[in-house]
């Protein structure tokens, strides 16, 4: 979709930059916490460092790479990554239908440049309604607790994921489609409680 200079990409691509514009005046960003963009699959940047810093300045967040705001990271920036995963592209999850279909949504409701209303305020809404919702598993972390979500819906599954702080509250990270909910839940009930989809406390 964009494999252009990223402040390119938000001048010429007026929903994007008015997106993120709409979302820092109504302060959907504090809804989320923290997220790095070293991928935890492929240990490496899944954002350059110009995106990174392209799209923090036009949201009026500080952030020092490779640490920013997962909202803007996890929604936008994957929209701007080209980097292969073994999911495949990070954009894939907002543009292909799948995990709006997993939400119970039309299969278009991710798709950023349709609707009136910003990425970011759908997929608050869909994690926030899915978190409140739908929560399997809660994990202490050090201070703060993990909070998974996973929902079904004709047969596909969609996970949400949080931390909550004593300090912060709650604060959404990530949402993503799940092909098998049993057998990554199996796994995480297998493991030594962590931190996950790289979030940061």
């Amino acid at each position: 979709m964009i494999d252009r200079d990223p402040a390119d990409a938000l001048s010429e691509f007026d929903w994007l930059g008015s997106a993120i514009d709409q979302d820092a005046e109504a302060g959907r960003f504090s809804l989320w916490g923290r997220s790095t963009v070293i991928d935890e699959n492929v240990g490496e940047p899944v954002l350059t460092r110009a995106a990174f810093d392209a799209l923090h300045a036009r949201a009026g967040l500080d952030a020092e790479w490779p640490v920013g705001n997962a909202g803007l990271v996890h929604v936008y920036g994957y929209l701007l990554s080209t980097t292969p995963t073994p999911y495949g592209l990070k954009r894939d999850r907002w543009l292909d239908g799948e995990l709006a279909h997993a939400c119970g949504l039309l299969r278009d409701h991710f798709v950023p440049w349709i609707g009136g209303r910003t990425l970011l305020d759908r997929a608050t809404e869909a994690a926030r309604t899915l978190l409140e919702a739908m929560p399997s598993r809660r994990q202490p972390i050090g201070e703060a607790t993990a909070v998974i979500a996973i929902a079904e819906h004709a047969h596909a599954s969609a996970l949400g994921y949080a931390l909550e702080t004593p300090e912060h509250g709650r604060r959404l990270i990530t949402m993503f489609p799940v092909a098998d909910p049993m057998a990554l839940l199996s796994q995480i009930d297998a493991e030594v409680p962590r931190l996950r989809w790289n979030a940061v406390i």
